[in-house]
């Protein structure tokens, strides 16, 4: 037995009891996705620091931890509204998940205008199959390593939010996950599809209980029609024994506008993928901050296809990192040779309050068309040590001017933030996440 095999085993084994209780078994076309799926990963395995977009991370700590799906049971019985209402946003339709699967109890879906499907996965592969045979797995056609396969086979539920024609959301949506038991997988596959000019808000929020050790999976697919729009946002504040691989993969079609706002503060280690193909004249902005502490890894790696002509692009990521941390950036943005006129910016900052923190950034541009405009800049650093003379100089003590810079630092990413409960709870997490006492939150 190879060592690919050694690891995938444990897992093999568990699927033939799982498959029978997964969703979606009565359909032909999910259940060869989700063979094909398992016999790529049973060939490939976890990611390993040898392929090249995974140079960075090393996820043998999943390998060795062997997580199984968590025995069915009550589940209200860690999880309440009022645990919940820490993380709710005030005025939302949430979709709440209680260790990957749908929680009809906790979730609040009342007042949908007509013609909005929002439910569970599960549910929706039930009532609305051949709407989602049309359109899974399109936006990540381009994806191939052992954490989408494995997602693919052992997925348990999720979200599915469909917007009809020129239907503009007025209440955001929130997608909550919260995973209960140790030890345990939470394999979750979202799919949200905004029609021709319909227009949305989707927020995402990890959150675990207590200190355990879990392994959180989860892969949104996300359609942008023609002249529609949808912002997604992501705020990740699981436990710090967590791990998390979060994948998001777009398909944007011509003058469709798509925004991704990504917060990482939590989980052991943790990799954020988010995945753009730009059709004509289609717009995407991806901002992110990422926050390390003691040995937290958090890997961040986007990817922008610039598909078609006159495309526009904007990224810019962030990261703190302190004590042992390490925080990586792989950003990539490709211009395919028939995509002139495009307009593309990739920015990503990094501030080291740690001699022993570590940063990792590798900006990449392809571009195959002359006709083109695109930048990138990096920089890793520590604090301006005249900026900490000039605030002590105004009567302020060295720690508390270095407290100020740095939450100064993470504000220009917390101010992009329009809705206000969810602009309080990633600035509450901030602040909660970080080691230095003497904090306000009205720096913010």
């Amino acid at each position: 037995m190879n060592a690919v095999e050694k690891i995938t085993s444990h897992y093999l084994a568990d699927y033939e009891n799982t498959a029978p209780v997964l969703p979606g078994q009565h359909l032909p076309w999910l259940r060869q996705l989700r063979d094909e799926a398992l016999q790529r990963f049973a060939q490939q395995g976890f990611p390993s620091p040898r392929e090249e977009e995974w140079k960075y991370t090393n996820v043998s700590a999943i390998e060795k931890k062997r997580f199984s799906f968590p025995v069915i049971g009550d589940k209200q019985a860690l999880v309440d509204d009022q645990w919940l209402d820490a993380y709710r946003l005030t005025y939302a339709w949430s979709v709440v998940l209680v260790d990957g699967r749908f929680s009809a109890q906790l979730s609040s879906l009342q007042g949908l205008p007509d013609g909005v499907i929002l439910c569970g996965m599960a549910e929706a592969l039930e009532k609305y199959p051949d709407r989602l045979e049309a359109r899974f797995g399109r936006a990540m056609v381009r994806e191939n390593h052992g954490f989408i396969h494995f997602t693919n086979a052992w997925f348990s539920d999720g979200l599915y939010l469909h917007i009809p024609p020129r239907m503009i959301l007025d209440k955001p949506v929130q997608l909550l996950h919260v995973v209960t038991q140790p030890d345990s997988l939470a394999v979750t596959r979202s799919l949200i599809d905004a029609e021709s000019m319909a227009g949305a808000e989707v927020f995402e929020t990890f959150v675990g209980v207590d200190g355990q050790a879990y392994l959180n999976a989860s892969v949104t697919e996300v359609f942008v029609g023609d002249n529609a729009r949808l912002d997604l946002f992501k705020l990740q504040c699981e436990t710090g024994k967590a791990f998390h691989f979060g994948g998001t993969y777009v398909l944007q079609e011509s003058h469709g506008r798509f925004q991704h706002h990504n917060f990482s503060f939590g989980g052991l280690l943790t990799r954020n993928e988010v995945h753009a193909d730009l059709g004509k004249a289609s717009e995407c902005q991806l901002n992110g901050l990422y926050l390390g502490t003691k040995r937290q890894h958090t890997d961040n790696h986007t990817r922008i296809n610039h598909t078609q002509p006159h495309g526009i692009s904007r990224e810019m990521y962030k990261g703190i990192l302190d004590q042992r941390a390490r925080g990586v950036f792989q950003g990539r943005v490709v211009v395919f040779e028939g995509a002139r006129k495009t307009d593309s910016e990739m920015n990503n900052r990094n501030l080291l309050l740690s001699s022993d923190a570590e940063a990792d950034t590798k900006p990449q541009l392809e571009i195959y068309n002359d006709d083109v405009k695109c930048s990138h800049g990096v920089t890793v650093g520590q604090l301006d040590e005249k900026s900490i003379f000039y605030l002590r100089s105004r009567c302020i003590d060295a720690e508390t001017a270095r407290n100020m810079l740095t939450f100064a630092f993470a504000n220009e990413m917390v101010e992009k933030l329009q809705e206000r409960s969810f602009k309080s709870l990633v600035q509450s997490q901030l602040l909660a996440h970080f080691p230095q006492t003497g904090i306000v939150k009205e720096w913010l």
